[in-house]
């Protein structure tokens, strides 16, 4: 058995890895902020790369929460599946059954489900059918690599949304908060024996079991520190954009009306 490589290849994978490339290729392609926009605040994520952060920032923050699993789960990060570029944010396998979660960064948004709907601030989502296909897929590719039926539970987490209100509950998906993942998912009940885990964590962590032409991964050090540069670049923005709008004072803005040539204005609005 390959165990060893593709140990490497799956287990090595760091939440929102996919996301984060993505994320990563299409900023290099976006214009550097001018002087006057650094100065201003303007955040260096474009309306095109602004919800690739924001996915990567939801799946970060379940990735942590899910650190919190025992030894005796086996958790996967940014799974790459089937033919091109899609991934599963995150798999586990585990006494408590094997699950796919789709994370999604709703942060202050409220949330109403009934049944097969999903809706974030009033807005329908497909959320709900993309989980269960996601399940059912993942569902027949480990099967398929295990050598016996494995069943696997869709599950949506939404990440610091304004509220969650649960009219009816889904029948194929479970959804939750970020803050109830952990607790949940401690409390299932046991269905899989060691031996059944062991089975279908080895054929989980094989790249082929799910992507028909597994690409060689980047490096995931590379990526999480381009990563804390951006998001480094894009916190300190929000800090500056906080200051103008808590008011600069009344002689900075004089200056600044009075000044003239480039440098005098730049220097009015961060007292340089």
């Amino acid at each position: 058995m390959t165990a060893e490589p593709a140990q490497a290849l799956l287990g090595e994978r760091v939440p929102a890895q996919a996301v984060m490339e993505e994320l990563l290729a299409l900023q290099g392609l976006e214009r550097p902020r001018s002087t006057l926009q650094r100065v201003f605040g303007v955040s260096p994520l474009s309306e095109e790369t602004r919800p690739w952060y924001s996915g990567a920032l939801g799946e970060i923050a379940v990735g942590r929460i899910l650190a919190g699993l025992g030894p005796d789960w086996l958790v996967l990060h940014a799974v790459p599946v089937g033919t091109g570029s899609t991934d599963i944010d995150h798999v586990l396998v585990g006494p408590g059954g094997v699950f796919t979660i789709n994370t999604k960064h709703h942060s202050g948004q409220p949330v109403w489900v009934a049944g097969r709907t999903l809706m974030v601030a009033g807005k329908k989502t497909r959320h709900l059918y993309n989980a269960a296909h996601e399940a059912a897929r993942a569902s027949k590719l480990l099967s398929a690599a295990a050598g016996d039926a494995v069943d696997v539970t869709a599950v949506v987490v939404l990440v610091a949304p304004k509220s969650l209100t649960i009219k009816v509950a889904p029948e194929q998906v479970k959804v939750l908060t970020e803050r109830q993942l952990l607790r949940w998912l401690n409390r299932r009940p046991h269905v899989l024996d060691p031996e059944q885990v062991s089975r279908i964590a080895a054929a989980a962590i094989v790249p082929r079991t799910w992507h028909r032409s597994p690409a060689e991964p980047q490096d995931a050090d590379t990526i999480q520190q381009d990563f804390a540069v951006l998001r480094s670049l894009v916190d300190r923005a929000r800090r500056r954009r906080a200051t103008w709008v808590l008011g600069v004072p009344a002689a900075g803005f004089l200056m600044l009306l009075t000044a003239g040539p480039l440098e005098a204005i730049i220097q009015a609005l961060t007292g340089r």
